[in-house]
Order: structure tokens, then sequence, then C-alpha cells
């Protein structure tokens, strides 16, 4: 892998960016009170971005690849926040389509990552 550190993967700046956007909209109105729903958001995105930096950090593929596993199920934890945030009515659906449209490719992306260090190109 040419990647030399993990700032410099796409998948670590899509995470990171979805954890900022997911800071945004739960710091207000009624989502910003949850603080349940809101912690758990927030800690859920956030791992995806971290545990793709830790993996990476490791400096092994056997490791790399098994925190990506761990990030791709945040992916899915923060997916069900995000359906579970729309149907509360703390986010908007257009909203809510947006967020879910980054977590799947994201989540797709972490998939191919994955796929590739197994193949080992």
């Amino acid at each position: 892998m040419s990647v030399i550190r993990f700032e410099e993967l796409e998948c670590w700046q899509k995470a990171k960016a979805l954890a900022v956007t997911l800071y945004q909209v739960t710091k207000d109105g009624e989502f910003g009170r949850d603080f349940g729903l809101r912690d758990q958001i927030r800690r859920a995105a956030v791992s995806i971005a971290s545990n793709i930096a830790e993996g990476k950090e490791r400096e092994t593929v056997s490791e790399f690849i098994r925190y990506l596993y761990v990030a791709k199920g945040s992916a899915g934890e923060v997916m069900t926040q995000v359906i579970i945030a729309e149907e509360v009515g703390y986010l908007d659906r257009e909203k809510s389509i947006e967020i879910r449209q980054r977590v799947q490719q994201l989540s797709a992306m972490i998939g191919a990552l994955i796929k590739t260090l197994k193949s080992g190109r």
C-alpha cells in the first residue's frame, strides 16, 4: 500500500468529515438535548475515523484489516442512529438521506479497502 499516513486515506478523510457533520447537526434543538442519542451517534461517528487511524498506525496488514472491520461496524451504528433520529423527528428527511448516503459510500470504501488489503495489492 503506497499510503504512508492515515490522513492520506480518502476513507479516513470522509469519516472525519462525517463526524464533524454529525457534531454540527446534533448540537442544537431537541437533538442537542437528547444526551443519550446525541452522544451515541457522535461516539459512533468518531469511532469510524479513529479505528481507521488506529489500524493504519498498527503497521501490520492484519491489524489494519481488523480495525477496518470495527470502523465498518461503527458505520452501521451511525446508519441506525440516523434512521432513529429521523423517525423521532430530530432530522428532517432530506438531511437524513444525505447523511445515510455518505455513510453508505464510506462503508463501501472501507469494504473495498479491506478487500484490497486481503488480496495483497
